[in-house]
């Protein structure tokens, strides 16, 4: 899995933020496996030098072998609950995702094999 951290320009965190967010990421997306072959986080501050309340917005864009990209953002107070709202919406996602896919695999006729044994039965 290929992890990319970038931030605007009002968000300082440099290296060690960039290793908190792979480590996180790797962690929680550890049991999709070699599904996910990219994951992009983007952090930036809406707000600006303004400041306010829920002001970080972290997006995260995850790129599965042989499906679109998915996206999910979140704003917060700070970077580790918004990083942790978008994990949890993309998590939320790709649940959803496999799920689709694996009751494809499941329709009756389309499983291979499928039509031999309709075939069988005549």
């Amino acid at each position: 899995m290929q992890i990319q951290v970038r931030t605007d320009h009002h968000i300082h965190g440099g290296e060690s933020l960039t290793q908190r967010v792979e480590q996180t990421l790797r962690a929680e997306f550890a049991r999709f496996g070699d599904q996910i072959t990219r994951v992009e986080a983007h952090f930036a501050d809406t707000n600006g030098d303004k400041g306010g309340d829920d002001d970080i917005r972290c997006t995260l864009e995850i790129r599965l072998g042989g499906l679109a990209p998915q996206v999910a953002t979140h704003d917060a107070g700070d970077i580790d609950i918004a990083l942790d709202g978008a994990i949890d919406k993309l998590i939320r996602q790709l649940d959803s995702t496999q799920g689709r896919l694996e009751s494809r695999k499941r329709r009756p006729g389309t499983a291979p094999g499928a039509a031999d044994e309709n075939e069988a039965d005549e």
